[in-house]
């Protein structure tokens, strides 16, 4: 699952609506809305994210943290090392080769590491 993915899930809960109303409020399918939440599917298309933004009644802010989370919910990302330090590219290949093996403690000391803003809301 992507934070994207979590995100929106979080959010159904809240309104109470399952994948298939939501999928059929907003003229996708409900096969498509459960992959972006699964992180079978990449980023949602702008319209897409204005659209759920809407269905939720998120503003300002939500609106806004919606959009940053969706933007770091790619499910595969490359990591561009060429001219770096050869330690960046050692440190990204051991990442990769590791992180399905690392647990939550690690994760957040990763993301504090790198400076994660704390989102607002559920």
């Amino acid at each position: 699952m992507t934070p994207f993915g979590e995100k929106l899930r979080a959010l159904r809960a809240i309104k109470g609506v399952s994948q298939a109303e939501m999928a059929a409020d907003l003229g996708v399918s409900a096969a498509y809305l459960s992959a972006l939440e699964h992180g079978k599917k990449g980023q949602p298309s702008w319209q897409l994210l204005q659209g759920i933004t809407h269905y939720f009644g998120l503003v300002w802010d939500e609106a806004e943290d919606l959009k940053d989370i969706a933007d770091i919910s790619k499910p595969k990302v490359t990591i561009e090392t060429s001219g770096l330090n050869p330690k960046a590219t050692k440190a990204a290949n051991l990442f990769a080769n590791r992180i399905a093996r690392l647990d939550d403690r690690v994760l957040d000391q990763i993301l504090a590491l790198v400076g994660e803003r704390p989102s607002r809301g559920p």
